[in-house]
């Protein structure tokens, strides 16, 4: 089994439908660059592009971090790679096409991006996701315009980033990002996966984080009520980064929950 735990912005839960596939696979570093003595990272060839990914511990139970919104391995996901247990899990975080280092290609946001994210992380691993958003909202594109420009953002926020892409790279993605995630507005009740959430059969967390500015509570309500046996576990103070600021907290939830 292997469990992808989503970053920022809306998550792919599209991706719920290739769960559970038999003949698991984990992959192997090629040449690899290696991060202290624990962490590797490494390019691998999927669907015509090379992704990047890094990869750390050695169990049985492969868990896959999928970063959102411009998120790559390295600025999302540091507290996970550190210090979720390397005994139990094989724990890989990828950038998809067009983040981090997996460029080129420049990333664009075509109709079927999440589609597109979806087919290459299968191919990368077989998986299933916990997430945020099943479809967008007047109230959700309101927030999206609100951080379309990252000159606005906190610096805290924004600086990891600009570091990562430069900043006319990361300026013009997040634009392009916005526009690509409001165009589901536009379809019969915003939806991005809402037909989909019945079908979902495996075992499933929902984290959320109160004060979370990017994705309001309804969004995890909504999730909680329609996949099936899912369980729902609230952060009071948690905003959207509340598996880095609560890192301990959330590391330990995800363990318990995929041991």
């Amino acid at each position: 089994m292997v469990a992808v735990l989503g970053g920022r912005g809306v998550l792919r839960l599209r991706l719920l439908l290739s769960a559970l596939k038999p003949g698991i696979h984990v992959p192997r570093a090629g040449p690899a660059a290696a991060f202290g003595t624990s962490v590797t990272s490494a390019k691998v060839a999927v669907n015509g592009v090379q992704l990047h990914y890094q990869q750390t511990g050695e169990g049985d139970h492969a868990v896959l971090l999928l970063p959102g919104m411009l998120g790559s391995g390295e600025t999302d996901f540091g507290p996970q790679l550190k210090n979720l247990n390397k005994k139990l899990f094989t724990v890989v975080a990828w950038d998809p096409r067009g983040y981090g280092h997996s460029r080129p290609p420049d990333r664009d946001f075509p109709a079927d991006f999440f589609e597109r994210d979806a087919k290459d992380a299968v191919d990368l691993m077989k998986m299933v996701i916990w997430g945020a958003n099943a479809y967008v909202t007047d109230e959700d594109s309101m927030i999206y315009e609100g951080i379309r420009d990252v000159s606005k953002w906190s610096e805290r926020t924004r600086k990891p980033l600009e570091a990562l892409y430069g900043y006319d790279y990361f300026a013009r993605t997040c634009e392009k990002w916005v526009d690509g995630i409001r165009q589901f507005k536009h379809l019969p009740d915003g939806n991005i996966c809402r037909h989909l959430l019945p079908r979902v059969q495996c075992p499933a967390l929902i984290v959320h984080g109160e004060k979370d500015p990017l994705v309001p509570r309804f969004h995890a309500d909504f999730i909680h009520k329609h996949v099936k046996g899912s369980r729902l576990h609230l952060m009071p103070e948690g905003k959207h980064n509340l598996h880095l600021r609560f890192a301990d907290e959330f590391n330990k939830l995800a363990e318990d929950f995929l041991q």
